[in-house]
């Protein structure tokens, strides 16, 4: 067992955030913050080590919100916008911690950055472009300092993405279908985090039933969804009708 490992949820939102753009609906006009998400990520911290999970748009505000002071790690789930659209700002910790940023990655989301930000991975880089060092996840376990990270494979519709579980802690976003024999990783998990988009079915990511479904077979402690979007409906709203073991996620939590 690990001394405690702690975790903060950065952002909840799905890629559009909530409040969504020009949306007048109960949700976006919503005052409580609870209803505010920025694009889902989080902060795990132990000992001295901090991993952030996914790099999206708001990035930047998120440190700023969260106070980060110091960054060794980036994971990244996938290579969808809204996960890593923020890679440049990791600038600052290049800045401030004299040494590039660690990025763990599977070989295609190393492609998508590359073509991305190809300006980071030049022969001859403009002066101040981001420092990151790529490492390779190959589905086995693997140390980012004295954390030992799980990759569990996961579906988003046909993408294939990575969820972790460090110790009793597990974190799956944008998924849909998780295989039995992925599955037995998880077994044992107590806190879970776990993505559903909506209470209605949809194309790539588990909806609340069916969130709700994963969260009844694997028996944690506790269970935070993550990753809504303003179609799930009012935060307190929703609050109510879930197990007592099951919270909806909010940034800053």
């Amino acid at each position: 067992q690990l001394s405690k490992v702690k975790l903060t949820f950065l952002g909840t939102g799905t890629s559009q955030g909530v409040p969504v753009i020009a949306c007048n609906c109960p949700v976006c006009q919503s005052r409580d913050i609870h209803d505010h998400r920025l694009r889902t990520s989080v902060l795990i911290e132990h000992n001295e080590s901090s991993i952030l999970v996914d790099a999206g748009p708001d990035f930047r505000q998120q440190m700023l919100n969260a106070k980060v002071k110091n960054l060794d790690s980036i994971l990244l789930t996938h290579e969808h916008r809204d996960h890593i659209a923020g890679i440049d700002d990791v600038r600052a910790f290049n800045f401030v911690n004299k040494r590039p940023m660690d990025i763990w990655a599977e070989e295609r989301v190393q492609k998508a950055l590359q073509c991305d930000f190809s300006y980071i991975f030049a022969e001859n880089k403009y002066p101040g472009a981001p420092e990151i060092i790529l490492h390779s996840i190959d589905g086995l376990p693997f140390l980012i300092n004295d954390l030992r990270i799980i990759p569990i494979r996961a579906f988003h519709f046909k993408m294939p993405v990575y969820g972790f579980r460090i110790d009793n802690l597990t974190y799956i976003t944008d998924a849909n279908f998780i295989s039995e024999e992925e599955k037995e990783k998880m077994v044992g998990t107590q806190y879970l985090v776990i993505n559903a988009l909506r209470k209605q079915k949809h194309i790539s990511h588990f909806s609340l039933p069916e969130a709700l479904k994963l969260i009844a077979e694997l028996s944690p402690r506790k269970a935070y969804i993550t990753h809504i979007s303003h179609q799930m409906g009012l935060s307190k709203d929703v609050q109510k009708e879930l197990p007592e073991n099951v919270c909806l996620a909010y940034d800053g939590l």
